[in-house]
């Protein structure tokens, strides 16, 4: 693991943690090249607003009016066409798994073993690339979304995606050691990705990314911190102030008491402190960044070993910057009163919006709220019986009795406000989670996703 604070625009603390290879025993410092996955989609977003202000885009236009390489096909004829700003929010409607064939594979079929020739995205996709829901109506987390806006880079400025980052985002920086795929630049530091199994750690079979611009990316803590440093800025050598303040606004919001997302960061709250992160994974390794802007603080972390990173992470991260912020950690309030008169409306059976391709829908497929020994309770509909057995809901606002928390801290996510939304006509008409994000549906009585 490595792990940095980066406050007031410098690396002020730095620790590094184990081996980059275990074979060599080379301990990780922070030149250290990781994967950082996902990560990627924040600088893919950067260079989407260059372009911008640049004059080359809007990103309320129609996604195709910029890509040449392939057709974004729409779910429905009646639809309206996705834009680039649904693209960077992950609401233009595209699916999370692209091959239904291909989902246990790595990184659901996106990539090809090292070496092999990594096909162009219009050979990937055919030429096409179907939605499977109408844009701007729900949150669908996908890769597929950066690497066409990775695509609709390369098409304006008819520049490959590497050379464009390395020009206009890595080199202005001073990020020496970060590259968009394994240059020079990146693999000779490069770590080894492993996973921690019963008999102990076993690296991990090397891949190549096909949807490079939503997380090809390679970087070290000392270059990360670099970054972190620039989007802390008040105006930088790759956006200027307004424009960075853009890129952390909320530009989607399904429910207005929720932090939303921002133009691909996810946006949070910490006891009146706006934060935004994105986290990244990679066959082998794990990775987050999570900024408070108005602080000027930020914490980056990185690894190549790690069991259910993805899960953890970003509360352990929380708890840092908690802590950098002075900022009491969020619990459940056992002293408000329960509102019974809202329970008919609140009970029922709720769908989760994704279609059967989006792979959250295999853990959360829908939810049902009951009352059970006076108290409401959530119960997903998920395969994990941990969470299948059910979560108290705990009212969270005096004022609101739609608004309540639940308590996560067995499965190492602390707590999580979820809210109710009401639809204009009176009556609850979805519920969302704050944590995932995840929204669900109220059904009609007697229709359940079960």
């Amino acid at each position: 693991m490595a792990l940095g604070v980066v406050r007031d625009g410098a690396l002020e603390f730095f620790h590094g943690h184990g081996f980059a290879d275990l074979e060599s025993r080379t301990p990780v410092t922070e030149d250290t090249v990781f994967r950082i996955g996902s990560l990627t989609k924040t600088i893919t977003a950067i260079a989407i607003l260059q372009l911008r202000d640049q004059g080359l885009l809007d990103l309320d236009a129609p996604a195709e009016q910029y890509l040449r390489a392939y057709r974004l096909i729409p779910a429905a004829a009646r639809h309206r066409p996705p834009t680039v700003r649904h693209l960077l929010t992950h609401t233009a409607g595209l699916a999370e798994l692209l091959h239904p064939t291909r989902a246990l594979s790595p990184v659901l079929g996106e990539t090809v073993p090292f070496g092999r020739r990594v096909p162009p995205l219009a050979e990937f996709y055919r030429g096409r690339l179907r939605l499977v829901a109408e844009p701007g109506t729900t949150f669908t987390y996908s890769n597929h979304g950066f690497a066409t806006l990775g695509q609709i880079i390369e098409d304006l400025t008819a520049t490959p995606l590497d050379r464009y980052l390395r020009e206009h985002v890595f080199e202005p920086l001073g990020m020496t050691h970060t590259d968009l795929g394994r240059s020079a630049r990146v693999s000779a530091r490069l770590a080894t990705g492993y996973e921690l199994r019963s008999r102990g750690p076993r690296p991990v079979g090397d891949v190549e990314l096909v949807t490079s611009g939503a997380g090809g990316v390679y970087s070290t803590m000392r270059d990360m911190a670099r970054y972190l440093a620039a989007l802390q800025g008040r105006g930088s050598d790759i956006l200027p102030a307004a424009t960075l303040a853009e890129l952390f606004t909320p530009h989607y919001q399904p429910d207005p008491r929720l932090p939303g997302m921002g133009l691909a960061f996810f946006r949070h709250d910490l006891g009146g402190h706006p934060v935004v992160e994105h986290d990244g994974v990679m066959p082998g390794f794990n990775s987050l960044i999570s900024l408070a802007p108005h602080d000027r603080t930020g914490i980056a972390v990185f690894t190549n070993g790690a069991h259910g990173a993805h899960l953890w992470l970003g509360t352990e991260v929380a708890g840092i910057l908690r802590r950098l912020l002075e900022v009491a950690d969020p619990h459940v309030r056992t002293g408000l009163a329960h509102r019974p008169e809202t329970w008919n409306e609140l009970c029922g059976w709720y769908s989760f919006r994704g279609s059967p391709r989006d792979v959250q829908k295999w853990f959360i497929a829908g939810a049902r709220v009951l009352a059970r020994h006076g108290r409401l309770v959530l119960r997903p509909v998920t395969p994990i019986p941990a969470l299948a057995r059910g979560l108290p809901l705990h009212p969270d606002d005096d004022a609101d009795p739609y608004v309540f928390r639940v308590d996560l801290s067995a499965f190492g996510l602390g707590t999580s406000r979820v809210i109710f939304t009401r639809s204009p006509g009176g009556g609850v008409s979805a519920l969302h989670l704050e944590f995932a994000p995840m929204s669900f549906d109220k059904r009609a009585r007697g229709r359940t996703p079960a």
